[in-house]
């Protein structure tokens, strides 16, 4: 497997003085590796799955923060668009790269998915084992969460979260820039493969 091919001149597009400026060298630079990785990683991605995977690149902005913006690909199950569903995505900001499973407040089928985050928090708890995962809900970008394990402790969180009317679920695991530049595409397929067992029950097919 090659590297992602990510370099620290990349990462320190995010703190590039100027608004207008930092989001135009994101589009050139950054998105279209992330386009480029996220159809390449799909079929491998969507085998774990048992899914159909569909790719999507977008960026986050916000001109009022310095940084203001991490860019992603997210694989959904509708070539339409990703945010209905849970989804898996690679991100990318100032602080490092990021794989993570969401379900965005504006997804489908929250509450029912919330119940069986919760039913399950045993049976993932065991899945996980010794894993530890990062909460990305309410991130600044500007820095790496901390992680904590994943117990049921921690599934009964997320599901009472996504509960509430704004609620959200976003997890995964994070590097560093020190480490995301000589990151390797298995590297991130395992991190994928982790995730599996909690995208299994965040998904809502089409």
């Amino acid at each position: 497997m090659s590297r992602l091919g990510f370099s620290q001149n990349d990462f320190r597009i995010f703190s590039i003085e100027g608004f207008s400026a930092r989001l135009q060298q994101i589009y050139e630079r950054v998105r279209p590796r992330l386009a480029l990785l996220g159809k390449e990683l799909a079929p491998e991605i969507a085998r774990g799955a048992q899914i159909e995977f569909f790719p999507h690149v977008a960026t986050h902005a916000r001109s009022s923060v310095n940084p203001p913006a991490e860019t992603w690909v997210a694989w959904g199950p509708s070539p339409k668009g990703y945010r209905r569903y849970g989804y898996l995505a690679l991100y990318i900001s100032g602080a490092g790269v990021h794989a993570r499973a969401v379900v965005k407040a504006d997804a489908d089928n929250r509450a029912e998915i919330s119940r069986r985050v919760a039913a399950r928090a045993a049976e993932l708890e065991k899945s996980f084992g010794r894993t530890r995962l990062a909460r990305y809900e309410n991130w600044e970008a500007n820095a790496m969460p901390p992680q904590q394990a994943a117990d049921r402790a921690l599934f009964a969180s997320l599901a009472d979260s996504l509960a509430r009317k704004t609620g959200t679920i976003d997890v995964g695991f994070g590097w560093p820039v020190r480490e995301a530049v000589t990151l390797d595409r298995a590297d991130i397929l395992d991190a994928f493969r982790e995730l599996e067992p909690l995208y299994k029950i965040l998904r809502s097919v089409v």
